[in-house]
């Protein structure tokens, strides 16, 4: 196994695992890594590659162990390990990723939601609480969580991180679209849906004009 893994490779990794606990499902005790290749839309010796960077690998005319490569990619995911994150910002971006149970399947757990807005506090519906964003040094000071999620307007972006950072937040995944600026030891990491989905468009077109 490898110590070097690469960003895409990475970006992959869940994808390989939801296609491998869907299979389990199915009672498919073995797979091949053009099995793999061929049901997501890649190339084999990409496959291989990549789970062999978390991997020891499957074996000739058997393939991989299903269960066995769960567990090897859970285990380099961290999914066993549980994050508790919290999240800034209750419109219907953020409710909507508040009350996501997918998260927890992935290691992590949005414990509470923060927002300035009256009308937006209270709990959520799947029962997360949302406090007025005064509560947070103090819950925080007990919680510890280490994970912030950002989705309040561009215009507030920065100063709201400022107060995730200076409160405990230690890594920031940011929905507003505003370049933040973080000290050097706080991780972030944007998501542009309007580029992401702009990127689907543009794949899509090609694979139309390939056809």
């Amino acid at each position: 196994m490898t110590n070097e893994v690469s960003s895409n490779t990475k970006k992959r990794l869940p994808f390989y695992l939801e296609y491998l606990n869907k299979i389990k499902n199915e009672g498919q005790l073995n797979v091949s890594s053009k099995a793999i290749a061929i049901a997501m839309n890649l190339g084999e010796v990409q496959v291989r590659k990549d789970l062999a960077a978390v991997s020891s690998g499957g074996r000739p005319k058997i393939g991989y162990e299903v269960d066995s490569l769960i567990r090897d990619l859970e285990e380099y995911l961290g999914y066993k390990d549980t994050d508790d994150a919290v999240l800034f910002g209750a419109g219907k971006l953020g409710l909507a990723l508040l009350d996501y149970p997918g998260f927890y399947e992935c290691g992590f757990n949005i414990i509470a939601g923060f927002d300035v807005d009256k009308k937006k506090q209270g709990l959520s519906e799947s029962g997360k609480q949302i406090f007025d964003n005064s509560k947070f040094p103090s819950f925080n000071k007990k919680y510890k969580a280490k994970i912030g999620i950002l989705c309040v307007p561009d215009s507030k972006a920065q100063e709201v991180c400022n107060f995730m950072v200076e409160n405990g937040i230690e890594a920031i995944l940011n929905f507003a679209q505003a370049h933040l600026i973080v000290p050097d030891n706080v991780i972030i990491k944007s998501e542009n849906l309007a580029y992401s989905l702009a990127l689907l468009s543009i794949e899509m077109k090609a694979k139309q004009h390939k056809k």
